[in-house]
Order: structure tokens, then C-alpha cells, then sequence
């Protein structure tokens, strides 16, 4: 689904400017996650994209109890997997992150972001736990994406994750932050 999109992401750059002045619609987009932040300094990092983000989107998060891992890494995915399945919208257009999608650009992904808002339909963003996604949770999904070829903690990511949503709508109001 998400084909060429640095392409195109410049096209609409060089031929159509950024998208200030037009009116989008405001993106009501659900973070989807596994466990919850253990660690303050991820906690804060994550606090301060929030604030920023909240003139470019409504956020929410979900947060599912993740499984321990201890005795059966494959039972905790199968659980863990139920949930996230149990709490997934049908209504909703649904992203998962996952290191088998297609990798995006931030360019790629502040073009897919101003898809999502045009489209006017709620996203869950979807980031599995320690053990990955139940392949349900995959064919359920209406893109798959990866950020790196790099392996990251699942908590770490949801920073990550953040930080690029934020990068992503400045690219896309053409708004000074991306160099």
C-alpha cells in the first residue's frame, strides 16, 4: 500500500507545497503498545512529544499488559496478541509497526500522516512486545512499516515513535525541525 512514497512525498514538496493554509482534518490517532514504560527518562521523553504533538493530532494511548516472557516466549505473543485483537477498532485504519514492513523515510512517513488526516478516519498505531505480533494482528493491518533494519527495546520505540509523528507534521505544515 505504501509504495514509493520519498518519491511522491517530494513531488507534493516541489509541486504543491507544504499543507499550511489547507483545511486537514484533525487525525485522531491511538497508540497501540505492549507494557508499560518502566523507565522516567523514557516517561518524560515521551511526555514532551505529547505536548508537542497536540496541535497536530489527538493522541491517545493503550497500553496492554504484557506477558511474561520467563517460561514460554510463545504463549506470551499468543496472549498478548488476544489483547491487542480484543482492543483493535473495526472502524479504524490499522498501522502496525513491525520489523517486516516496508521501511519509511520521514519524508515517506509525513506523507502517510497527511494521507491519515485527509482520510479523516481514526489510526491505531500498533507496537507489539518483546515477542512480536500473532500474524492475525499482521493481515488485520492495513499497512505494515518498519523504521530500521536495527533492532530497539518495544519501550524505547514508543519514543522513537514519537519523535517521528512530531518530525512527520512538521514536514508536512512545512514547518522549520527537519533539517
Amino acid at each position: 500500500m505504501i509504495g514509493n512514497r520519498k518519491a511522491e512525498a517530494q513531488r507534493i514538496s516541489l509541486e504543491e507545497g507544504s499543507l499550511e493554509g489547507r483545511s486537514a482534518k484533525i487525525l485522531h490517532l491511538t497508540i497501540l503498545a505492549v507494557g508499560k514504560i518502566k523507565e522516567d527518562y523514557l516517561r518524560k521523553g515521551i511526555a514532551e512529544y505529547q505536548k508537542r504533538l497536540t496541535s497536530y493530532v489527538k493522541l491517545k494511548f493503550l497500553e496492554i499488559p504484557d506477558s511474561p516472557l520467563v517460561k514460554d516466549p510463545f504463549k506470551a505473543k499468543i496472549e498478548e496478541g488476544k489483547k491487542i485483537l480484543e482492543a483493535m477498532r473495526d472502524n479504524s485504519f490499522v498501522a502496525v509497526l513491525d520489523p517486516s514492513g516496508q521501511k519509511l523515510s520521514s519524508e515517506e512517513l509525513a506523507q502517510w500522516l497527511g494521507e491519515r488526516e485527509m482520510a479523516g478516519k481514526e489510526v491505531m498505531l500498533i507496537i507489539g512486545g518483546a515477542s512480536g505480533l500473532i500474524p492475525e494482528i499482521l493481515a488485520r493491518a492495513n499497512d505494515v512499516f518498519s523504521f530500521s533494519d536495527l533492532t530497539f527495546p518495544h519501550q524505547l520505540f514508543r519514543l522513537i515513535l514519537m519523535e517521528q509523528l512530531y518530525r512527520g507534521f512538521k514536514i508536512l505544515r512545512g514547518e522549520k525541525y527537519h533539517l
